[in-house]
């Protein structure tokens, strides 16, 4: 009996601690739930951007999808519209324009409605690029004319600089090529101050496109040269500029310079043969003008606008 009264004793006195150590223990608060969901999201949202960065498009839309459902149950409306927007950008790599406009169309919505005007001209100019990119030129330009209002309302150089490029693009494709130079100019302007010698490059690729269309093959060699000397200084391969060089001596009957430099793309480690030389001369036969079919082989591909409000609305105190 003396045993079973120490042992009920014993408990009581068990109890008594864990219930003073449950007390003791503060309770999870909602702030502290909603800051574990908000890393969460953005433990997502990085690693959708890490996925992007190497290609696995697919990838990023699922991770982006997670932290989107998220970031909605939040009510965290900055990150909502940078995660669709990032939604679109996948879309647009997977070549899905149309799903990727529907994305921008609805980061647009949020960043207007939350004064966000770096996010606005960043949407804009994607949607720019999605139209560019299903050949809806004048659609495009549209867009690319109202990205470059806000940039130039809000100092953005280095975007400024990446419209007035993709407006050479967009005006290349409709043919207004005296337009299109004058875009490439000025954008070359604010790269050049900015110091951003990959995109001058292309840039200059693009110049010498565009001289190329007009006839002008002297000057689109020049153009091609500088770029093709960029590219090397700066150590980043982009074969526009080299295999458009190629394709204007060939359109200037110097077939052995072409066929060096076609030679040089395909095979960067077997010396030029008879194989590639005829190929060459195939590609003039195959050619009523002896210009236009091969001229047009490797167009350029828009400038992806720099962003900020993507990464910026989740760099959260």
């Amino acid at each position: 009996m003396k045993n079973f009264s120490l042992i009920k004793r014993l408990s009581c006195f068990s109890t008594a601690i864990i219930v003073l150590v449950l007390f003791m223990i503060p309770p999870v608060t909602h702030a502290q739930t909603q800051k574990q969901e908000w890393e969460r999201a953005e433990a997502l949202f990085n690693d959708g951007q890490k996925r992007f960065n190497v290609s696995d498009f697919r990838g990023a839309v699922r991770q982006w999808e997670e932290a989107l459902a998220i970031f909605s149950k939040l009510g965290e409306k900055q990150a909502i519209g940078a995660v669709i927007g990032n939604l679109g950008n996948a879309y647009s790599k997977l070549g899905d324009y149309q799903k990727a406009i529907s994305f921008y169309e609805k980061a647009l919505a949020i960043s207007e409605e939350i004064g966000d005007k770096q996010g606005q001209g960043q949407c804009l100019g994607n949607l720019g690029t999605a139209y560019l990119n299903m050949g809806d030129d004048r659609k495009a330009i549209g867009y690319y004319e109202q990205a470059l209002m806000i940039a130039e309302e809000i100092g953005n150089e280095k975007g400024k600089g990446a419209i007035l490029g993709n407006l050479g693009i967009a005006y290349s494709e409709i043919g207004d090529y005296r337009k299109a130079i004058g875009y490439y100019e000025q954008s070359l302007v604010i790269v050049e101050k900015i110091g951003d010698k990959h995109v001058k490059a292309q840039h200059l690729g693009h110049l010498g496109i565009v001289y190329n269309s007009l006839g002008d093959y002297n000057k689109a060699i020049g153009y091609y040269e500088q770029a093709i000397n960029l590219d090397k200084e700066i150590g980043i391969p982009y074969d526009i500029p080299e295999g458009n060089l190629g394709d204007t001596y060939l359109a200037l009957n110097r077939d052995d310079e072409a066929f060096v430099i076609y030679a040089k793309i395909d095979h960067p480690s077997v010396s030029a043969d008879t194989t590639s030389r005829k190929r060459t001369s195939g590609m003039r036969k195959n050619n009523s003008t002896g210009r236009e079919k091969v001229m047009n082989s490797r167009k350029p591909h828009p400038s992806s606008l720099p962003d900020g409000s993507a990464w910026d609305c989740l760099m959260k105190d």
